[in-house]
């Protein structure tokens, strides 16, 4: 039999394909931003750990927790610590997970631009904080941060300027870079009004107007899946014009979220009870938007209901 640990090595993600990704720019330039990004896209984001145990975390987080993508944020108040260390850590995890395999993606923006971003947060300047710079103002900072930063921009493999990128743009730019596809789960959720609202809906669809299945008794405890509710429904062209015009305006404005820097939707259909009106078109909707939006949008169902479907 397999032993325990033969089997965690076989889980276990080898060098060759860990991805090691160092974040750092200047101050104001978003790299805040770009590592919340990466932590969607499904990166272990660690940031501010000081460069000298770098090589040791990112050893112990692959070998130990499995996690094969990594992004270490690394800015001024790093660097300005241990900036001498920087290329000889910067090597190691070369030679660890190799040239291919380990990237650093830098962050600047243009100096008036940055001024502007420290004046509306009303924030400090990492440098201006700290004592032994003895820095009074932004400009002077802001230089003084470019220098030190010179051994991470000289090596970087993508230079952004986020001068003139929204997050939604810098999102694009950063997913394009590290090769993963803008995804999108659409749930469907059917429910009954009368269990409440689902909270996280971002659209609610009331089909209580259709019949209603359920003052047939041989209907009553059936389902909107089930094949003879179906077939009521068939005799009603109502039902399909209203499924028809939700389709219409979920399969038009769905594909809108691609550019809108989301990762799920929620789209609910109610009915009183949640088990046929709701069901049946949620079900149907299912049907037809999983063949016609895009493949970067997932579409999922659910019944929320289900379990008072017996009552």
């Amino acid at each position: 039999m397999q032993s325990e640990v033969e089997a965690k090595q076989q889980l276990m993600p080898t060098q060759s394909s860990v991805e090691v990704l160092i974040v750092s720019g200047r101050s104001g330039s978003g790299k805040t931003s770009v590592l919340n990004i990466l932590e969607d896209l499904g990166y272990y984001v660690i940031d501010n750990m000081p460069l000298s145990l770098l090589p040791a975390a990112a050893q112990r987080l692959t070998e130990d927790s499995n996690i094969s993508k990594l992004a270490l944020g690394v800015d001024i108040r790093t660097l300005a610590a241990d900036s001498a260390n920087f290329k000889y850590i910067y090597e190691q995890l070369l030679s660890t997970y190799g040239t291919d395999k380990v990237k650093i993606i830098y962050l600047t923006a243009q100096e008036s631009v940055l001024v502007a971003r420290f004046a509306a947060t009303r924030r400090v300047h990492p440098l201006m904080a700290m004592d032994k710079y003895e820095i009074k103002n932004l400009p002077s900072a802001i230089k003084r941060e470019t220098e030190t930063l010179g051994p991470i921009s000289s090596n970087a493999d993508i230079i952004v300027d986020t001068s003139t990128l929204n997050i939604h743009q810098l999102k694009e730019r950063v997913r394009e870079y590290v090769g993963i596809d803008n995804q999108i789960t659409v749930n469907l959720l059917s429910f009954g009004f009368k269990f409440g609202v689902p909270i996280d809906a971002d659209f609610v669809f009331d089909v209580r107007i259709l019949p209603n299945p359920h003052w047939n008794p041989e209907l009553r405890v059936k389902t909107g899946k089930d094949a003879e509710v179906i077939e009521f429904f068939a005799q009603f062209p109502e039902v399909d014009d209203m499924q028809q015009d939700i389709y219409t305006f979920l399969n038009r404005w769905l594909p809108e979220f691609l550019h809108n820097n989301r990762h799920t939707v929620t789209v609910a259909i109610g009915c009183t009870g949640g088990k046929h009106r709701s069901v049946f078109v949620t079900e149907t909707l299912f049907a037809r938007l999983s063949q016609s939006l895009p493949y970067e949008l997932k579409v999922m169902v659910k019944h929320r209901e289900k379990l008072h479907w017996g009552h």
